[in-house]
């Protein structure tokens, strides 16, 4: 009878969590306090059952229920790997997932490419689908000065593409079990990826167009803005495994946590490269340029 708790597989079967059940109501909150916040800010009500939920409340309580899910969930998931329950093979599947979470992100931001492209590629369709201004038969639309590809975009080009340098750095510096060049690879990622952030946000607040108005604005700024929330997600990702690289939490045979952020960084990287070649370059090539 002793031996009936023993092990006998290569599988972790976690133990009751409450956390599958806390991320779909603050999942759930996060959606219908969505709608509401989009209604406060138009200023239009949002009425169910007779309340009147056009408050950015609601969000914010499922924007906090989601949060605080994904720190404790990941918490336990840490706590399971330093107890030993992430064998070879439960390491295995949580790589799997990460390249599932990732092919899922591809087809994400495929369909931002379409829009774009379809709008680009046939703007008269496009004027008759949406019924917005029209294009003048011509991409970029008349009337719109396009972002100069070689002045911040490329900047925050060649920014990206030296964070994805850093993070390479620090990943072979992790193999090699160099922990001072892991911890400076890792914040000189995080430090870059901050800029990267800055330098769109300034980006955006000096833009010589505004997202409603043409079919341009709405593609370009749902592309590159859903990027820029992707590097933004991805630093603070990199930073909590700067933290627990200063913990010492990660050695050469056990370090998922920071090997998942890096295949997250560099993807970002990749997209960047597609958006700043297809978006800035191609998309606004033979308009004028905006020098403001």
């Amino acid at each position: 009878m002793a031996d009936t708790h023993i092990k006998h597989h290569d599988y972790h079967v976690i133990e009751p969590s409450p956390w599958p059940f806390v991320a779909s109501v603050g999942a759930f909150f996060l959606l219908f306090g969505a709608v509401g916040l989009f209604r406060f800010v138009a200023g239009t009500p949002f009425n169910i059952f007779g309340m009147n939920l056009a408050t950015p409340w609601i969000f914010a309580i499922g924007l906090a229920i989601v949060l605080y899910t994904m720190f404790a969930w990941w918490s336990d998931t840490i706590k399971e790997s330093h107890e030993g329950h992430h064998t070879p093979v439960v390491s295995l599947h949580l790589r799997y997932g990460m390249i599932m979470f990732i092919a899922s992100e591809v087809m994400f931001f495929v369909a931002w490419f379409w829009a774009f492209f379809d709008a680009s590629l046939f703007p008269h369709e496009a004027v008759q689908a949406a019924r917005v201004q029209a294009l003048g038969g011509q991409w970029p639309p008349v009337g719109i000065a396009v972002i100069d590809p070689l002045h911040l975009p490329l900047f925050n080009t060649i920014t990206l593409l030296l964070s994805g340098t850093t993070a390479t750095w620090a990943h072979h510096a992790m193999l090699e079990n160099d922990r001072k060049s892991l911890i400076t690879g890792l914040a000189l990622t995080v430090a870059l990826g901050a800029i990267f952030s800055y330098v769109q946000f300034y980006e955006y607040a000096h833009a010589p167009f505004a997202f409603s108005g043409s079919i341009y604005g709405a593609t370009f700024f749902m592309a590159t803005g859903f990027h820029g929330f992707h590097v933004f997600v991805g630093v603070i990702f990199l930073a909590v495994c700067l933290l627990r690289a200063i913990r010492g939490h990660f050695t050469p045979s056990k370090h998922f946590g920071f090997e998942a952020a890096a295949w997250y960084w560099h993807f970002v990287d990749v997209v960047w490269l597609f958006l700043f070649f297809a978006v800035y370059v191609w998309g606004g090539w033979g308009a004028e340029i905006h020098h403001g």
